[in-house]
Parts: structure tokens; sequence; C-alpha cells
């Protein structure tokens, strides 16, 4: 609600700047108490911290639903460098892609006590499915407030290798052998539709990819392109097709992570027809890079990137309303382990991207017209509260959480990794001239950065209190 009530005083008043409400962009000013956004008026209520927003738009703290950190560096760092690349980015709440090998029981505790002490922004948590054993303690983690689960339906076979977290305090790599086989899927689906919890799927069929890595290596074939053509779009497609039928079968949602093939978006739509419960994540990568520019192997990720008509797709896909988040699929690693050895097959797949983000759909998106403030608010913040039940999350309104980034976007910067502050010494859009910045992040009405520089010390971060669909 908008009240234009005057306020006597307040803890923190962001004055002057364009806010982006679910009603449109009003210029107002924003009164915050106790962490909370208390009124939007027009009066100037006296205040503890004044902050002019003059010439600049306030949008909802965007959420990153897609993070991984913790797996080449022990979750007690990075759980500080890389919220302070997401403060620094605008991001005011990111959720970890959790990865255990063994039963949530012994290992979720100590992640979650490990991670409540070093973050700058909130936080939340996905909980990956690898054996029968997760399945049977999800909800275990639904007590603890872990509401979301992950299925990697690209890991099996031959290409089953994946390294799981570290242990908080350790600092050796985790590799381990997985199975994500059609009845791990099945079972926590069925499993997470009896607990009201979305379902994060990676979709590419792990054969399918096993048996085209296996051709295009014994050809000699090198290059993103062959990358992807050895993880063709198809495989994304057989995954979403089975893993529709046991969403349409159990009644569960099922959330896409990282689409950015035309196909792919063109199947989902066919199983929404059907009648599955569906959400869609891209990533800013899918919206900028394609494997016909030369990007070297900084840009393997999987699903790979693809063509620019791919791209174009996506974008289409966002201006239809058919994409609802933007997550990075972060991956906090560095240089040297990325390009592996000479040829795409040895270099890790993934790359940073939480600091980056906004920017790049400011750049690409906002500035360009391709996107309007009132689409990027949806997909960068409320779409993903919605989904995944962040209470207090994903609005500016009345009684919501103070999470306001505060934007430039006519600030032109280049990018370089070192501005950001997190474990990686690189970034895929090195170079790149961005126009479009965030100035201030603000989680729960304190700033926590202010132009590239922390304002908080670590811990300031929470874990969210999350709600299931059926208690919101």
């Amino acid at each position: 609600m908008w009240y234009d009530d005057p306020v006597m005083t307040c803890d923190v008043l962001i004055a002057d700047s364009h806010v982006v409400l679910p009603e449109g962009i009003v210029k107002t000013n924003i009164v915050i108490d106790n962490g909370r956004i208390s009124a939007l008026t027009n009066d100037v209520p006296l205040t503890d911290e004044y902050i002019d927003g003059e010439g600049l738009v306030s949008v909802p703290g965007p959420i990153d639903p897609h993070v991984h950190y913790g797996v080449y560096s022990a979750i007690d760092e990075a759980a500080e460098t890389e919220s302070r690349a997401a403060a620094i980015g605008g991001v005011t709440t990111m959720m970890r892609m959790l990865r255990l090998p063994d039963a949530f029981t012994s290992s979720l505790p100590e992640q979650l006590d490990a991670m409540s002490r070093s973050h700058y922004v909130d936080y939340a948590v996905h909980a990956s499915i690898f054996t029968p054993e997760q399945i049977d303690s999800m909800d275990f983690c639904v007590k603890r407030n872990v509401r979301s689960f992950k299925i990697y339906m690209n890991l099996g076979g031959e290409v089953g290798h994946v390294y799981m977290d570290m242990r908080p305090g350790t600092s050796a790599l985790v590799p381990s052998v997985v199975n994500v086989d059609d009845n791990i899927v099945k079972e926590t689906v069925k499993r997470a539709a009896d607990l009201h919890c979305p379902v994060l799927v990676h979709a590419e069929d792990y054969e399918m990819c096993g048996c085209g890595i296996e051709t295009a290596k014994s050809k000699g074939l090198d290059g993103l392109s062959a990358w992807s053509d050895s993880r063709p779009p198809e495989s994304e497609i057989k995954a979403i097709r089975t893993v529709s039928r046991f969403g349409r079968e159990y009644d569960c949602t099922i959330y896409f992570v990282h689409i950015g093939s035309d196909q792919a978006l063109e199947q989902i739509a066919k199983e929404r027809r059907l009648g599955t419960k569906i959400y869609v994540e891209t990533c800013p990568h899918y919206l900028r890079l394609s494997y016909e520019e030369q990007y070297d192997y900084l840009a393997k990720v999987m699903p790979p990137i693809r063509t620019r008509q791919d791209q174009d797709a996506v974008w289409d896909a966002i201006a239809e309303g058919w994409v609802d988040t933007i997550g990075t699929d972060h991956v906090a690693n560095r240089l040297q382990p990325k390009l592996g050895e000479s040829d795409v097959w040895g270099a890790l797949a993934g790359f940073p991207g939480v600091g980056t983000s906004i920017p790049i759909l400011l750049n690409d998106g906002v500035n360009t017209g391709r996107m309007t403030l009132e689409t990027f608010v949806d997909i960068t913040s409320g779409n993903a509260a919605k989904i995944f039940g962040l209470r207090g999350k994903g609005k500016i309104a009345v009684g919501y959480d103070a999470d306001i980034t505060m934007l430039d976007i006519k600030r032109e910067m280049n990018v370089s990794s070192d501005m950001l502050g997190g474990f990686s010494d690189y970034s895929v859009y090195d170079g790149a001239t961005l126009k479009g910045w965030p100035v201030r992040t603000i989680v729960r009405g304190e700033i926590v950065a202010e132009d590239f520089e922390m304002m908080v010390k670590p811990g300031y971060g929470r874990m969210v209190e999350r709600v299931s669909d059926h208690e919101m």
C-alpha cells in the first residue's frame, strides 16, 4: 500500500529517487524503520540517516536464485567473498546450490552454521539430491528452512563426475561420482510434492551428453561450438519431457534452471500446455554470449552457450513473459584450474557472474529497450521471492524488508574481475563496457555496499525465512 500520511521520524529516508513499485514507477520517498519499509510518501520526515536518491532508480533488492560457492574454496571463506561480489553487484539475496555427498542429517547442520557467520547479504539454500538416502531426509531439510531441491539430470554414467561442496574448515576438493537416473528424478519429484516444495532441474540427458562428448573427442573436435554440439538441445528436450511427466503425475512445481536454447523453450511451452506447473530461469550469459564469437574456453558452461539465434529467442521469451527469473549459475572458481588442459574438454564448466548480472541486464536490456524496468524487477526479484517463498522479499511495499538497490542507469564502466572482490580472478566479461550500474545496495535498511566499497562487516547477512506455496 502507498501511504501519503506524514511520518514524524524514521531510521532511514531514501529521498527523491524513482521507485519501481507494483503500480508503476513513481518519484517518492521511502521511509524505513527497524529494517522494514514503513511508508512511501512525498513528505520529508525527520530521519537518522538521509540517502539522496536524486537521479537514481530504486528497485526491490535483486535475488540471485542460482549461485554455486563452497566448491572450490571452503564455505567459511566463500560465503564472505561471494556475498561481497553479490553486494557490490547490487544483489541483496543469494540462493546457494548446496551439493553434499552424504546424508543431510550429518552434513547440513554444519554447512548452515558456517554460512551464518560470513555473509554480507541475505541468503537461502537449495539442497541437491543425488541418492535415495538424501530423498529420505528431504523433510529434515524442510525443518531447517531449506524448502527447495535440485536434481542434476546431466550427471550419470560416463558423465557422472562432480565436485561436491567442501566441509567447513577444509580446503580439499571433494570429487564424487553420481548417477541421477530416472528413479532418483521420479522419487525426488514425488517427495517434493508431498512437502509442497519446488524442484529445480538441470535438464540435460546424461546418456545423450556422454555419447556426444565421446563422438566429438574421437573426431578431434575442439572449441565452444564442439562443446555445444556434444550437448545438443535435443538432450535438454528429452530431460524436460521426462521430468515434466513426473511433475504432472505428482502435481509438483518444476523450476527449470539455466535455459538458453530456442528448442528447450519450445519444449517447455509444450509441457506447460499439457498442464505441468513450470517456472523458467535463464542466465545473463545466454543473453549476451554465443559460441559464434570467440571466448576461448572461459565461457564453457552447462548447458552450453548456443547461437545468436538462441540469444534472440531467450530475449523474446522474456518480453513475452515466458521467463520468470534470472539466475547467474555463478561458479566461484579460478582461472588456472578453469582453463585446465589445452582443449575445451579439460576446462572446468562454469564461471563467476553474480556481480555482473545487474549491469548486463541494464546495459543489454533496459538501456536498449528490450526490457522495461518493470520487467527487470519481476525477473530479478519479485518472481523469485514468490516462487521460493522468501518472506519479506521481492517488493518495495509497506511491511516488506527494506532490501533496495539504487541504480544509476546512465553510468558507464568497464568490467574487471578485481572490482567485485570475489574468489575468482577472472570474468568472462572482462573489459566489456556496460551502461547501468548499482551504486548502493541496501539490505534490511542498512547500506551494505556503496560505489564498490563494503559498508558492513561479514555476518550481517541472514538466512531468509521461507514458506511453502500452500502457506503463502
